[in-house]
């Protein structure tokens, strides 16, 4: 598995509350870790997706829209109507990291750095709402980030307006605004804030 899936196993099994041992390495290249809580025992992987990922990345993605339509650009029908190919391309052309409990992934972010830049995009953050407090976005977001600081790269991300939740977070990890404003999709009236890491 990619060192990253292990640093962000490591992170969750420190979370209040939960105690843990991790496991073998998963066939899929994720770590799996056994954890403990108030509710009994959660298996917990942090999957590095691959092309042949490509259903549970849909699976996820199709959920986080359906949850959250107004914190991404793409809409829900259009995400459905996308073919194999397209999640399979999607899912090489940008590291995407997917947390799953007991199998099913609860939280999803990525990186993506196109041709010949020198800035690095964080994008597709979400935490379902049952797994929400579990500290996952803190730790995929800084897993994301170190893997882009170990590539000197910068990193960008948007937020769209009214989402304290997500601004809160990204400040914490040292993201200021740029001063640039776009509308979230054509049509919408929403507008989303670019932000920078601040290092």
């Amino acid at each position: 598995m990619g060192g990253a899936g292990f640093v962000l196993a490591e992170r969750v099994s420190k979370m209040p509350g939960l105690t843990g041992q991790e496991s073998d390495e998963s066939k899929s290249g994720g770590s799996t870790t056994r954890f403990a809580d108030n509710l009994g025992a959660i298996n917990i992987e942090v999957r590095t997706i691959t092309a042949d990922d490509w259903p549970l990345f849909r699976d996820v993605s199709l959920r986080a829209l359906a949850d959250s339509p107004d914190a991404f650009r793409r809409t829900l029908a259009e995400a459905q109507a996308l073919t194999e190919d397209f999640w399979r391309q999607q899912a090489t052309a940008s590291r995407i990291l997917v947390v799953l409990e007991d199998g099913r992934g609860v939280a999803m972010g990525g990186v993506f750095t196109p041709a010949d830049s020198a800035i690095a995009y964080v994008w597709g953050m979400w935490t379902a709402p049952v797994a929400r407090g579990r500290g996952y976005a803190a730790a995929l977001l800084t897993d994301l980030v170190n893997s882009c600081r170990d590539r000197d790269l910068g990193v960008r991300l948007h937020v769209t307006e009214g989402n304290q939740a997500a601004r809160r977070l990204y400040a914490a990890h040292g993201f200021k605004s740029t001063g640039v404003w776009e509308p979230l999709r054509e049509g919408s009236a929403l507008q989303v804030e670019e932000l920078q890491l601040v290092e």
